[in-house]
């Protein structure tokens, strides 16, 4: 069944208002919901960025049903992926059968603050297969040593532990880390909808019943102008592509390169505005990719228009077109 979730914006939002977000998007009937992980915001707009495993234990508490997942964390860099492993196995204890890890390689942008080399794709890859293999071990439970490559672990036991392990869900936006997914993970993330990228993830080894969650960034808003000036101010980022997006170190570089992005730049970029049909397009692309999942990261303060929107408009429209049961 296609399911339709909501993202919680840890850059822009404070981490009462990611709760109290979480919470709503519960009452709406959102089925899953994914938050994102960063030290830095993208860009000084934005303003936010709490620790995302403090916000996750208080949406633990503070919903019922809701799936919830991390989109997406770097267990490379800047976290050891022990401590991950500790921190992902003690959510799913708090939300049983509710929480799934998603992971990827990460960004200079986090990954850099205590000093360490950034890495080149291909190696930030082999860190990555690495740390998921650190992981699963951990969560098997008993003593773990571990001497790889990258990482070292040592007489290391997790003894809080959930009766079933999360699933990890892998970042996919090329070939290689699709191919990653496939082999390693047990389902993969990305933002853009492609078919090739659900097919090489499946001649990897993933699984066709596996879930394939495609994020939808968009900006609603009550006229097409406001929604364009709130995208381009808020999260000029989203034009920002390529290797720059992986290498830059701080908002303030991000700021410099937004610079050169028109407001047109990011409108290409993004679904916006009051017209609900651009929005019901935009996710049956991505289910006839092949995508499982697709959830909705609304720009910028007004949540509650967005909620008002989904409520009122776009989930009775992907009710009527057959995307939303």
């Amino acid at each position: 069944m296609f399911e339709i979730g909501y993202a919680l914006s840890s850059e822009e939002h404070p981490p009462r208002d990611l709760v109290a977000n979480a919470v709503r998007a519960e009452e709406l009937g959102f089925t899953f919901i994914g938050v994102s992980d960063h030290f830095h915001p993208w860009i000084e707009e934005q303003g936010q960025s709490p620790f995302v495993w403090s916000v996750l234990g208080a949406i633990a508490q503070a919903t019922e049903r809701l799936k919830v997942g991390t989109g997406v964390t770097c267990p490379t860099v800047r976290i050891h992926p022990a401590v991950i492993a500790q921190a992902a196995a003690t959510t799913e204890a708090l939300m049983p059968g509710r929480f799934s890890l998603g992971v990827g390689s990460g960004e200079a942008l986090n990954e850099h603050i205590f000093g360490d080399r950034w890495p080149p794709a291909e190696i930030r890859l082999a860190m990555l297969e690495e740390a998921i293999e650190v992981i699963r071990k951990l969560w098997e439970g008993g003593t773990v040593n571990h001497h790889g490559p990258h990482y070292t672990v040592e007489d290391a036991r997790l003894f809080t532990l959930p009766e079933s392990p999360p699933p990890i869900i892998v970042a996919a936006s090329g070939d290689k880390a699709a191919e990653l997914a496939g082999r390693a993970g047990d389902g993969f993330w990305s933002t853009s909808p492609s078919a090739e990228t659900v097919k090489t993830y499946e001649q990897a080894g993933g699984s066709p019943d596996s879930p394939r969650y495609g994020q939808l960034t968009l900006c609603w808003a009550a006229n097409e102008d406001d929604a364009g000036k709130t995208a381009h101010t808020v999260w000029p980022n989203t034009a920002i592509t390529g290797q720059l997006s992986q290498d830059l170190p701080t908002p303030a570089h991000f700021e410099q390169a937004a610079s050169m992005v028109t407001e047109q730049d990011v409108a290409d970029k993004i679904v916006l505005g009051p017209q609900v049909q651009p929005y019901v397009e935009a996710v049956r692309e991505f289910a006839d990719a092949g995508f499982t999942h697709v959830y909705l990261h609304q720009i910028g303060r007004d949540q509650d228009g967005f909620f008002r929107f989904w409520e009122q408009e776009l989930g009775p429209a992907l009710r009527d077109g057959g995307l939303l049961s």
